[in-house]
């Protein structure tokens, strides 16, 4: 599928152009009248079905670059300032957010999308599509022609249900489309509930697993990123996490808690995913044995280039830009590598005077941090080091730059640049474990405690991280979480802010927690290096920027283009 979609493009263009003759394209041996191509002719092109389905994958995006100048979503929350300070990024946090003032608002590719996996699940069946070995291992009923117009259509099923999960976790809920509508119908409608909406992408989710293979190695090399079973799972216990939150489950409704750790545990007991041995090389599939790699469950067409590496590094590496600057805030969740315990414990070991010491190696992975390495070349963040504060307006505006997605093979801006291979990751197996272990504890409670411990520690054992193993019974030892409900939610929700940064999980977690208006209303912090001899430095945190964060929000504002257009769909509240 990695070049399929950008050849389908040009493809279509040409299938729907007037006056196609049969020897180029039809394959029913009719013309019509006036030379133009029908609809039925088109589907009964044997490549027709699959080539469509390839452009409903079209929608999915890649999220490294949300402003068209390499803005991240991270810098919505409090992981990370960006460098430059007129991004559209920055509306998220300076209390100018309205319906005529949006940001990542993907209310109409998500329907275009939607809309296009509506008319592949209606037009397949019939479809002149031929059987060919999808699957690494086929058996005569896995090339029959139902069975290639079932794992087609299980593909439609997932992504509808991927971009249906994506309107509601922005704006709250949607009007669920379920069939092509026409353009005479009245298109004016009011949402549907949250709950509704729920029940509409878990039956999708269920229907696209039952079609699917189990995951990516299921598929014959060449299909490799297309939807799997696992990836239906893997969104379906996302969903239904979300609907046990306190953001839409107010009352704290055990038995819903107790269906998202279920939706994971499926996940888990079925064997199909596992932990990655590296963790920086997960996203970088130039890497040998990363591609495909066994934690990845779902992510987006590949690019093969350098933005990421150009838009994020530091500044003195071939004119970079640093956009996706990390915060003290951020920096301060990693814990102490020695002794397993938050900085601010006073058994951690941390010191102040040596900040970045003996942390969580993931810290690392992550940040660059003042006297990183990377592509053989020393970071230089303190006062008048080559990626200083200040040095140019893309300096970093906090001390730090971001090192996760980032190639050391990457070159750019030279006569002789190397692009490497990059997706974006959407769903991995470390978050499923962590999804786990949050939904366990709010419905069993202590109750649960094995469970929380057994798939946090897994996270931390990766090998790389050897992080001490959490545990619950000895108070002076490494690791140790007081034995209650309440101190392994903290401990949950810190593992998820460390192992998942810059993935997009913390903007919409903090707000699932309810938790925003608190946190998301704190300062960004920063850090000023000084160093006062060769290697021997002072560090002094400092407020990069004031942010706002009000009920409103929790939820995206229907931009106003669409309200008019359809005023049912009314505002969230607040806007």
């Amino acid at each position: 599928m990695k070049r399929n979609i950008i050849y389908l493009l040009l493809a279509l263009a040409g299938l729907y152009t007037a006056g196609c003759k049969k020897d180029t394209f039809l394959q029913d041996g009719s013309i019509p009248p006036d030379g133009a191509i029908t609809e039925a002719q088109e589907w009964a092109n044997p490549d027709f079905a699959r080539n469509y389905l390839n452009n409903v994958y079209a929608s999915l995006q890649s999220r490294y670059n949300l402003d068209g100048d390499g803005s991240m979503l991270a810098s919505g929350s409090d992981e990370a300032v960006n460098s430059n300070l007129n991004s559209s990024i920055n509306i998220f946090n300076n209390g100018t957010w309205s319906p005529v003032r949006t940001i990542d608002d993907v209310y109409s590719n998500m329907y275009s999308g939607i809309r296009k996996a509506n008319i592949f699940l209606a037009k397949a069946y019939g479809s002149a599509v031929i059987p060919a070995q999808e699957l690494v291992t086929s058996n005569a009923a896995d090339i029959t022609y139902d069975a290639q117009i079932a794992r087609l259509r299980g593909q439609a099923f997932y992504l509808r249900a991927f971009f249906e999960f994506e309107l509601v976790k922005r704006y709250g809920s949607m009007v669920l489309v379920t069939r092509v509508l026409n353009s005479d119908e009245n298109l004016d409608l009011p949402r549907n509930s949250f709950d509704d909406c729920v029940k509409q992408i878990v039956a999708d989710c269920d229907s696209a697993a039952d079609r699917l293979p189990d995951n990516a190695a299921a598929w014959a090399t060449n299909n490799r990123g297309r939807a799997t079973k696992i990836a239906a799972q893997a969104l379906k216990a996302r969903l239904l996490l979300y609907a046990a939150s306190p953001q839409y489950n107010p009352s704290n409704d055990l038995t819903k808690w107790q269906t998202a750790a279920t939706a994971a545990k499926v996940i888990i007991d079925g064997g199909k995913a596992g932990l990655y041995t590296s963790y920086p090389n997960i996203f970088l599939w130039n890497i040998s044995g990363a591609p495909y790699n066994t934690e990845v469950i779902f992510a987006t067409q590949t690019a093969n280039d350098a933005t990421v590496e150009t838009n994020n590094a530091p500044i003195s590496y071939n004119g970079a830009n640093g956009r996706t600057d990390p915060t003290q805030n951020l920096v301060d969740a990693f814990e102490m590598k020695t002794t397993g315990r938050v900085i601010t414990d006073p058994l951690s070991g941390y010191n102040a005077n040596a900040p970045y010491t003996n942390r969580d190696p993931r810290l690392g992975f992550s940040v660059m941090l003042n006297g990183s390495t990377f592509q053989s070349k020393t970071v230089d963040i303190y006062a008048g080091g080559k990626d200083a504060i200040g040095v140019n307006v893309n300096a970093t505006k906090t001390g730090y730059y971001m090192r996760k997605f980032l190639a050391e093979a990457a070159v750019w801006n030279t006569s002789s640049n190397t692009s490497v291979r990059k997706p974006w990751v959407l769903y991995r197996y470390a978050e499923v474990l962590l999804n786990y272990a949050e939904a366990i504890n709010e419905a069993q409670g202590t109750a649960g405690m094995a469970e929380v411990l057994k798939s946090l520690n897994l996270i931390r054992a990766r090998g790389g991280v050897a992080m001490p193993a959490l545990q619950t019974t000895n108070a002076a030892g490494n690791g140790y979480v007081a034995p209650t409900q309440a101190e392994l939610r903290k401990r949950i929700h810190l593992e998820r802010q460390v192992e998942l940064c810059f993935e997009e999980h913390r903007f919409y977690d903090v707000r699932r927690w309810k938790e925003a208006e608190t946190t998301f209303s704190l300062p960004a912090r920063g850090m000023n290096i000084t160093q006062t001899s060769p290697g021997v430095f002072t560090y002094s945190p400092f407020t990069v920027e004031n942010r706002v964060f009000t009920a409103k929000n929790y939820l995206f504002p229907i931009a106003q283009v669409e309200l008019n257009k359809a005023p049912a769909l009314k505002q969230n509240p607040g806007y």
